[in-house]
């Protein structure tokens, strides 16, 4: 029997290309983990509602979603660490004075606190999901928020940065920042889900690209960069793979032995 390892994987631009297609080497190479007796997992930025379809294709009901925040073990919600509503509200307030509208988001929905944007339209559309934030601006209220969009050109969100530092603000898109609770990251959802299962450092894995990947990259011992990622998140890896149009993840698990 193979020690058991546990393998956590970042969507967009990891498992998914830039299309959103998940390529058939990476869904064979999943399939071949899970038949090992591996944990497979998922760690995103992503809602929980934004990769059911994923999670089902896959087989996977272990993952890090909202950047750490909303962390299920085996399809139990395990830990959560919402937004303080209270500075949120007084973001949203400074926000809309610049008009940069926001999207509050909790484990089921996500909602906008203003009718529609260009925006929201432009950096949404880019995910390619199915459901769109409809209009709520009063979402915030009486719910535990795990992660809200915040829409505004490249440097703008500095303002908010210097001024709000309950949270963390990381950008996903040209036109939208993630804002988080402070010190959030997938990094510490990954903790909660390794401590609770007891598998040890050596066989802990992690791919990841995006600037949201750091902290992940940089705790999780086996460390994979997807060779799409920027140079400063390779940087952070113990090792880099192809890219995801190149069968990536196919290579970067024969790389670190697990297949």
């Amino acid at each position: 029997m193979t020690k058991q390892s546990v393998i956590f994987f970042d969507i967009d631009g990891t498992l998914l290309n830039h299309d959103k297609e998940l390529p058939l080497s990476t869904k064979e190479s999943i399939f071949k983990l899970k038949g090992l007796g591996h944990e497979v997992a998922i760690a995103t930025g992503r809602a929980p509602f934004m990769f059911e379809d994923l999670r089902k294709e896959l087989d996977i009901n272990t993952f890090v979603s909202y950047n750490g925040q909303y962390v299920v073990l085996k399809g139990e919600v395990l830990y959560t660490n919402p937004l303080k509503i209270s500075s949120l509200e007084k973001l949203t307030e400074a926000a809309l004075q610049n008009n940069h509208p926001v999207v509050f988001m909790d484990h089921e929905d996500m909602k906008a606190n203003v009718p529609e944007h260009t925006y929201i339209k432009q950096s949404i559309d880019t995910l390619k999901i199915s459901r769109f934030p409809t209009h709520d601006p009063h979402y915030y209220i009486g719910r535990e928020l795990f992660q809200t969009l915040l829409f505004c050109p490249v440097g703008e969100e500095e303002q908010y940065e210097r001024e709000f530092r309950d949270f963390d603000f990381i950008r996903w898109h040209p036109v939208s920042v993630d804002i988080l609770p402070k010190g959030g990251s997938k990094a510490k959802g990954i903790e909660k889900i390794v401590n609770k299962l007891g598998i040890p450092k050596e066989r802990q894995y992690a791919f990841g690209d995006g600037l949201n990947d750091i902290e992940m990259l940089s705790t999780v011992k086996n460390s994979v960069a997807m060779g799409n990622a920027e140079e400063q998140v390779k940087v952070h890896a113990k090792y880099i793979t192809k890219s995801v149009e190149e069968d990536g993840i196919f290579h970067g698990l024969q790389m670190v032995g697990l297949l």
